[in-house]
C-alpha cells in the first residue's frame, strides 16, 4: 500500500492539498495518466474540473449476515467522497448475491435464496449506517440492482455476452486457476462480473471503489460502460485488510475479524492486540488520524487505534468504557461494570467440569482445547487462575454474574 507521498507520484503530480483525502489508504487508481489534463484519463482533473457532483459507486453483495472492518474500508472512502460533495450510490447486490462473486474462490459459491438475501441486506444497512451520512439530501442513494438486472431478457443478455471473449474471461484470477487445476468452472459464474459491471452502466458511475481484488470487474464495468456509449468511470482500489493474526486477510472463518456489530469490549480488545507491524495500516485505513501525530510507543498506538475504531460505531462514552473494562480485565483489577458480552448458563448442564464450562462459551475451539487452556493458565474466573481442567461447579449460582477470561481479549459474562 502506498503512502500519500508514493501515491503523489503515481496519481497526479502534484496533488492539490484539497484533493490529497482520495489518496489516502488507496493501491491504485485507474486510469492513472498523471501528467495529462484530460479528465477522462486523470481522476485529479476530473475532480477539479466537474461541472456536479460525481456518482461514486460501490456494490456489495449481502453473501452473509455480518460485515468486519476490511469491508468497511471502501465505505469509509465512500463517505470521503459524500464529504466532498459527491453523490455516493451504494448498490445492494441482491440479484448478483444470488450468483457470488466467484473473486478468489478455488471452487463454485453456493447459490442463496432471495429470503437469505433480503435478511442479509437489512443487516447490512444498518452495519454501515455509522459511517455513511444518510441524511445530507443527495449525498446517497441506495439502489438494488434487482431493479435492472432482473428484467433483462435473453436478447440483452447475450449483448453482454458478446462483449467478451471466452479467453478474457479465463484470464480473471481464480478462474483461470480453477480451469488448470480441473475444477469446474460454471457458465452463469461468467455471468457476474459482466452483471456487476452493468450495474455502473445502469446508475452512471463516474468513479466505482473497490479492493484489490475488483480490479476485473471494474474493469469490465468500463468496457460495458464504452459499449453503450458513456464516459468510462475511474476505478479506484483499496488494499485488502489483514486480519488480527498479522498474517492473512481478515476473515470471518479465520478467526482474525473484528465485526462492526461486536460489542464495545469486544471491538476494542482485539484492537488494543493489533500486532505492532499492521498499526500504521489500520490507522491509515480505518481513521482519519495523520499518521504523523501517533503516539511514539506501539502499546500507545494500540490504545488509541482501539478508542478512534470503537468510537465510531460505538460513540465516545461506550469506546471509553471499554477500554477501561479492558483495562480492568487484563490487570485482574476488579470486575468491569459494563459491556462484558454475556453467556448463558440455561443450556449447560450442571453439575458441569470447568473444561466443559469453557468449551461451552464458545471462548475456546473445543472442550479439549479449554482443557490445554486451564492446564496452560490462561482462563480466569473473576481475575483468579483457574487450574484444575476438573474443578466441579455443581450449580449454576456458583457463577452468576462472574466474568469468565481466556487470555487477554476473550471474555463472557456468565448469566442465568
Amino acid at each position: 500500500m502506498a503512502d500519500l507521498s508514493s501515491a503523489s507520484s503515481t496519481a497526479t503530480s502534484p496533488i492539490p492539498a484539497s484533493l490529497e483525502w482520495i489518496y489516502r489508504g488507496v493501491s491504485e487508481v485507474f486510469p492513472d495518466q498523471p501528467d495529462s489534463t484530460d479528465i477522462e484519463q486523470n481522476l485529479t482533473q476530473r475532480l477539479l474540473q466537474a461541472e456536479r457532483p460525481l456518482r461514486v459507486k460501490l456494490g456489495i453483495d449481502p453473501t452473509g449476515a455480518e460485515i468486519h472492518l476490511g469491508h468497511s474500508i471502501p465505505v469509509r472512502k465512500l463517505r470521503a467522497f459524500q464529504d466532498a460533495g459527491h453523490t455516493a450510490v451504494l448498490i445492494i447486490g441482491d440479484f448478483t448475491a444470488r450468483i457470488g462473486d466467484p473473486t478468489g474462490k478455488s471452487e463454485v459459491r453456493r447459490q442463496l435464496t432471495e429470503a437469505e438475501v433480503r435478511a442479509n441486506a437489512q443487516t447490512y444497512l444498518e452495519q454501515v449506517r455509522p459511517i455513511l451520512d444518510f441524511d445530507t439530501p443527495g449525498r446517497l442513494e441506495i439502489r438494488y440492482n434487482s431493479e435492472w438486472l432482473s428484467s433483462l431478457d435473453l436478447g440483452k443478455i447475450i449483448e453482454l455476452l458478446a462483449t467478451m471473449t471466452v479467453g478474457q474471461m479465463l484470464a480473471k484470477e481464480g478462474f483461470s486457476e480453477r480451469y488448470q487445476q480441473g475444477n469446474p468452472v460454471f457458465l452463469h459464474e461468467f455471468l457476474y462480473p459482466l452483471m456487476q459491471g452493468y450495474d455502473s452502466v445502469a446508475v452512471k458511475a463516474d468513479v466505482e471503489l473497490g479492493g484489490t481484488d475488483q480490479k476485473f470487474n471494474i474493469a469490465v464495468g468500463r468496457d460495458l460502460q464504452r459499449h453503450f456509449g458513456m464516459k468510462p468511470q475511474f476505478g479506484l482500489l483499496m488494499p485488502l485488510l489483514l486480519g488480527t493474526d498479522g498474517t492473512q486477510k481478515m476473515s470471518k472463518s479465520l478467526g482474525n475479524y473484528v465485526g462492526l456489530q461486536e460489542d464495545p469490549l469486544t471491538m476494542y480488545s482485539k484492537l488494543e492486540k493489533v500486532p505492532d507491524a499492521l498499526i500504521k495500516d489500520y490507522f491509515e485505513l480505518l481513521t482519519a488520524v495523520s499518521l504523523a501525530d501517533l503516539p511514539e510507543t506501539p502499546r500507545e498506538q494500540q490504545k488509541q487505534l482501539a478508542l478512534e475504531v470503537t468510537q465510531q460505531f460505538h460513540g465516545l462514552d461506550a469506546a471509553q468504557q471499554a477500554q477501561q473494562a479492558a483495562m480492568s480485565l487484563v490487570q485482574g483489577t476488579g470486575k468491569p461494570a459494563e459491556g462484558v458480552p454475556e453467556f448463558s448458563l440455561a443450556g449447560v448442564n450442571f453439575p458441569a467440569k470447568c473444561f466443559y464450562l469453557v468449551g461451552a462459551t464458545k471462548l475456546c475451539a473445543s472442550s479439549s482445547d479449554a482443557r490445554r487452556q486451564i492446564q496452560g493458565g490462561a482462563v480466569k474466573l473473576e481475575g483468579e487462575k483457574m487450574t484444575d481442567p476438573d474443578q466441579l461447579f455443581e450449580t449454576p449460582q456458583e457463577l452468576v454474574d462472574k466474568v469468565l477470561q481466556v487470555g487477554k481479549k476473550k471474555f463472557v459474562r456468565l448469566v442465568p
